[in-house]
């Protein structure tokens, strides 16, 4: 009897918490602004969200700045933020937490920013951790970046049709925003004398293929995997083919392998950022533009006037 008890009580505790989060999480439907609440996995989607929805919207971020979204295990809070959401931005294979959330309370209501461009496919034996056999770093290429700003916009006016030419004004800003980048990568990456990249883990398979790059992953799509011994010796192979100069650590990762590698190969690190976490000082235009300057550095590009 005292275990009947007990069960019942926990399911009641249960049962408030989750009232509480619907009622008070953080970008909840029911915060009081009265604004549609959309729930952002991480960054990038947090950043474009806040972009196209402006002022008309409460956007909250899932995953703290700081912290490396593929980690990221959801509270029981924030599980009932996005049940309670108008609309939740993910990307279906980053966060497993988050695919789970969004399976089991949010699928209606979910905008996964990969279902709006053309994928690529994940290299054999980079499968990421969710059951998706694409690359799901899309937001590293501006120009597909731009067309989920698009599609964001139409789905924001059809959750909130009060507002609909609103956010299709701020993504059609936001497009030509990241067309412009876009362009700025196009131009600054022409006629550099180096076409190989070494980067910690395979995150830049999307600017590689825009910009006619070579990315030479350490690590698969997942940034915790562990290299073995033999990839790296085939890693410290192609960069002394390839005279490559520079091996690119990450901000979220830790630098100790591309450290050992680069003193294998005889080059120096710098830091090429997946832009996964807000940036310090700076969002995710700014961020970008700090990668094209550290790419034409390490891949000697010609100066550019102006």
């Amino acid at each position: 009897m005292s275990r009947m008890r007990s069960l019942v009580l926990t399911g009641a505790l249960l049962s408030a918490t989750t009232a509480t989060a619907a009622a008070c999480g953080s970008g909840g439907a029911a915060t009081g602004d009265g604004k549609p609440a959309v729930m952002a996995a991480f960054y990038p989607l947090q950043w474009i969200s806040q972009q196209v929805g402006g002022p008309d919207v409460s956007v909250a971020g899932l995953t703290k700045p700081g912290t490396e979204p593929h980690d990221l295990e959801l509270t029981a809070r924030q599980v009932a933020d996005i049940q309670d959401s108008s609309l939740v931005v993910y990307i279906k294979g980053v966060q497993p937490a988050v695919d789970e959330a969004v399976e089991g309370h949010a699928s209606a209501k979910a905008f996964d920013a990969a279902s709006a461009v053309t994928t690529l496919p994940a290299t054999a034996g980079e499968e990421g951790h969710a059951d998706v056999s694409y690359d799901p770093h899309i937001w590293l290429d501006p120009s597909r970046l731009a067309t989920v700003a698009g599609k964001l916009g139409e789905r924001l006016a059809e959750a909130d049709p009060a507002h609909a030419a609103a956010y299709r004004q701020r993504a059609a800003t936001t497009a030509a925003e990241l067309n412009k980048l876009d362009e700025a990568y196009r131009t600054g990456l022409t006629g550099c004398g180096k076409k190989a990249i070494v980067t910690s883990h395979s995150a830049f398979g999307y600017l590689a293929a825009r910009y006619g790059l070579e990315q030479i992953a350490v690590s698969g799509l997942d940034p915790d995997a562990e290299p073995s011994p033999t990839r790296l010796a085939q890693v410290a192979d192609v960069a002394k083919r390839e005279n490559v100069t520079t091996i690119f650590t990450e901000e979220l990762v830790s630098p100790k392998v591309a450290e050992i590698l680069a003193k294998e190969v005889g080059a120096k690190t710098a830091v090429l950022n997946p832009i996964e976490s807000e940036p310090d000082g700076g969002d995710y235009l700014s961020a970008a533009k700090q990668n094209l300057e550290a790419l034409r550095k390490a891949l000697e590009c010609p100066t550019t006037e102006g």
